[in-house]
């Protein structure tokens, strides 16, 4: 299976300082969701988007709603270049 792309990504706060990541597929969410420390509800709710979307009963577009939002939530989200 291919990567489940979406657009435009979205950037979050890398491991070490001054890294960033621009997610842009469904694959890529899963990864940085399971590297976060806090998993709140938006965590809970973008991990099941990802599982879903894997399966194809969600779109990419819509993980990446659920993405953004638990990004924002954990407090990693960055603004687009």
């Amino acid at each position: 299976m291919g990567l489940l792309w979406f657009n435009p990504p979205v950037y979050v706060k890398g491991e070490r300082p001054g890294l960033r990541y621009g997610v842009s597929h469904v694959q890529g969410a899963a990864e940085q969701l399971l590297l976060w420390n806090r998993r709140g509800p938006k965590w809970k709710r973008a991990v099941e988007g990802c599982m879903a979307a894997i399966e194809g009963e969600v779109s990419p577009k819509e993980v990446r709603q659920l993405f953004e939002a638990a990004a924002k939530e954990e407090k990693v989200l960055l603004p687009p270049d």
